[in-house]
C-alpha cells in the first residue's frame, strides 16, 4: 500500500537550513582573527650603533656607497642607479684588486634594500665590504 504522507516529501523545500552557513562564517571568522595580527606583524629593524670608534680609514683606498631612506644611491656623493653603480665598481676593481667598500645605511632604511645593494656590490666582484656606524654618543 502506498501512504499519502508521503507526497509531501517530494515537494521541495521552503526553507533553507541557515545553521551550517552560520558554522562557516564562524569558522572563517576566528582564522581571519587568529591570521590577521600575524599578517600585520612586521618587525623593524634599526641598524645598531657601535660603542667603539673604528679607525680612521683613508679615502683614497676605500670607496663609500651610501643609500638613504628613499633607496637613492650615491658612489662618493654622485647619484647612480644600480645597474650604473655595478658598472663602475666593476671598472674600479680592474684598477685596484683590493678595493673595499663602505656602505652607509640610513638608520631607517628597509634591511631588503641593504641586502639588495650588498647583491649588487658581489656582482661587481666586490668582497671587502665594510657597514658604517655611528658611536652611540653622537
Amino acid at each position: 500500500m502506498r501512504r499519502y504522507s508521503q507526497r509531501q516529501a517530494l515537494t521541495s523545500l521552503s526553507e533553507i537550513n541557515i545553521t551550517p552557513l552560520l558554522d562557516l562564517a564562524f569558522v572563517l571568522l576566528i582564522i581571519f582573527m587568529i591570521t590577521t595580527p600575524l599578517l600585520e606583524n612586521s618587525s623593524t629593524l634599526v641598524i645598531p650603533s657601535s660603542g667603539v670608534n673604528n679607525p680612521a680609514v683613508d679615502p683614497h683606498q676605500v670607496q663609500t656607497v651610501s643609500i638613504d631612506r628613499t633607496q637613492t644611491i650615491k658612489l662618493n656623493n654622485e647619484t647612480l642607479d644600480a645597474d650604473a653603480l655595478t658598472q663602475r665598481l666593476s671598472e674600479l676593481r680592474k684598477t685596484n684588486a683590493d678595493l673595499a667598500v663602505i656602505i652607509r645605511p640610513d638608520r631607517e632604511l628597509p634591511v631588503q634594500s641593504l641586502v639588495t645593494l650588498m647583491d649588487t656590490l658581489q656582482r661587481a666582484g666586490i668582497t671587502k665590504v665594510g657597514i658604517a656606524t655611528k658611536t652611540e654618543g653622537q
